[in-house]
Formats: structure tokens, sequence, C-alpha cells
């Protein structure tokens, strides 16, 4: 079971919000004009994608996805599970696809080839967190906010057993 004196904070709550806001910029300036679509990949980029479409200085629309290669563990199953897909048609569409870590990439890839198939105008990604050392299948991502080391990470959303999504800081899990 992991305690908070077993975490090793990666980055504080203000480093994270200057990079939310940051990103936020960035994608209101690329999607100005355009009607977008954001998506939430539950529960991971809940936090993240709350915190990034309040900073957004345009319009947006909010739909959420709950999929996942990792059920209960902490390491990828490799199989991606769909729990809850998007409710509304998101064809001739702007979506960007929100996450809070890219681990393997198996989730990522498994939901870019679904939504591509619906007739989109454009399909991106913005993710918190990118691991990619750890990467087994190449996705392409266009906002990122950090990259970290191949460690497990709790906090701002991700969790060890549902446990520490609601730390206001991301920190990494100290090895025994």
């Amino acid at each position: 079971m992991t305690r908070e004196d077993d975490l090793e904070i990666l980055f504080d709550e203000q480093a994270i919000e200057r990079t939310v806001l940051e990103l936020a910029a960035q994608i209101s300036r690329d999607y100005a004009g355009k009607d977008l679509l954001l998506v939430c990949i539950l529960k991971g980029a809940a936090i993240f994608f709350t915190d990034l479409a309040r900073r957004l200085t345009i319009p947006v629309m909010l739909e959420f996805a709950q999929v996942s290669s990792y059920g209960s563990g902490s390491v990828s199953s490799r199989v991606v599970t769909v729990t809850k897909d998007i409710g509304s048609d998101i064809s001739g569409k702007h979506v960007l696809l929100v996450d809070g870590i890219i681990d393997t990439g198996t989730t990522m890839d498994f939901l870019l080839k679904r939504y591509r198939e619906r007739g989109l105008a454009s399909l991106k990604v913005a993710v918190l967190l990118d691991k990619h050392a750890h990467r087994t299948v190449d996705v392409p991502i266009d906002y990122r906010g950090f990259e970290i080391p191949d460690r497990f990470v709790v906090g701002y959303g991700m969790d060890s057993r549902e446990k520490y999504r609601n730390l206001p800081y991301i920190a990494a899990v100290r090895q025994e």
C-alpha cells in the first residue's frame, strides 16, 4: 500500500498550473474560429481536462470516454476495454483527445484508430504526462505538458488502486 511518504514530488501545483496555462494558450490560438470538441479520457485525465477547459479562451464542447488497458494494476495489459464511449455524433468536428498520461501508447493508439473512422475534420492529442521511455506504440502527441521518466506516478488524476487522484501535485512512487 502506497503512503504519501513513499512519494517523490516531480511537479508541484505551480509547475502544473504554468504548464496548463501554456497548453491552453497554444490550443486557443490553434483552434481560434473553429468548433472544438474536447474529449476527456476518464478517469486519469479528469482533473487536467477540467483545468485545461477552464483556461481555454475559445468556446468548446465537452465529451467523455472511459477506456483502460490497466484494469486495477500498474502495468498495461495491452488489452483496451471501453467502458464509456463518446455519446454524440463527432463527424465533421475538430476533436482533441485529452489524457493525463501516455505510457505504452496502447490506449491512445486504439482511440485514434477508433475515432479516425468517424469522419472528423481533425483529430489531435493533448496529454499532461508523456512517459516516452515506456512507449511500445508510436502515437502522435500534439500538445505535451511534461515528459517523465519510466516511473509509476500518482496525483493530479493519476492513481494507485484508485487512490491519490486528488493530490494537487504529481509524484513518483519511490522504489523499495
